[in-house]
C-alpha cells in the first residue's frame, strides 16, 4: 500500500506536529521570506494535508526558510514550521526532487559537503563549490564583499578542521540510524 504524503512528513524529524496546525496564518504572516516562496508556510501545511507531494517537494518554499524561528516562536499550536521546512528539505533531497529555477539545493549540498570534509563550515570553500556548480559568473557580483572579508581576515582561504575529524562519518551514520527508527 502506498504511504500517504502526510505520513511521510510526520515520520520525518520536524514534521511530527503537522496535524496540529489550525491554519491561523501566524507563520506566513511572520515569515520574512514568504513573498519569495511559491507557497507560504500555512499553504505548505494545507498542501501536505491534501496529499500534494509533487507540488510541495518540487517547490522552492522550504529552501527559502532562513531558520529565523519567527514562525515557530509565534505558532499558537507549537507546530514548529522551521523544523517542518527542514523536514521537507530532507524529504526532497532523499527523493531526488529539484526545484524549478532555484539553486538552494546546490547550496544545501555544498553546505553538507563542507561539514563532511572539515567538521565545520568553511565559508570560502562552500561559496566556491556553490557558484561553480550553479553560475560561476554570479560570483563576480559578490567578489568585492569576499575580498573585503578576506582583507579583514574574516574569510580564510584554507579550512580549519575539527579535531577527531575521522569521527564525523560515524556521527552521520548514527544520526541516520536514529532517524530511520
Amino acid at each position: 500500500m502506498k504511504t500517504k504524503f502526510i505520513d511521510e512528513v510526520k515520520a520525518t524529524p520536524g514534521g511530527e506536529k503537522v496535524l496540529s496546525c489550525i491554519q491561523c496564518g501566524m507563520c506566513s504572516g511572520s515569515c520574512p521570506m514568504a513573498s519569495r516562496m511559491e507557497y507560504a508556510p500555512r499553504q505548505l501545511i494545507a498542501m501536505i494535508r491534501a496529499d500534494m507531494k509533487e507540488e510541495v517537494l518540487s517547490s522552492n518554499s522550504m529552501w527559502y526558510c532562513l531558520s529565523c524561528y519567527l514562525c515557530t516562536a509565534r505558532c499558537p499550536k507549537d507546530v514548529k514550521p522551521t523544523d517542518l521546512a527542514h523536514a521537507l528539505e530532507s524529504l526532497a533531497t532523499q527523493q531526488g526532487y529539484r526545484t524549478k529555477g532555484n539553486n538552494n539545493p546546490a547550496m544545501y549540498r555544498a553546505f553538507v559537503d563542507s561539514i563532511r570534509s572539515n567538521g565545520r563550515v568553511h565559508e570560502f570553500g562552500l561559496m566556491l563549490k556553490y557558484y561553480m556548480s550553479t553560475n560561476p559568473f554570479a560570483a563576480l557580483k559578490v567578489a568585492p564583499v569576499g575580498l573585503q572579508m578576506f582583507l579583514r581576515k574574516r574569510l580564510p582561504l584554507m579550512p580549519t578542521r575539527v579535531k577527531n575529524q575521522g569521527d564525523i562519518p560515524a556521527i552521520i551514520k548514527k544520526f541516520k540510524e536514529v532517524r530511520s527508527k
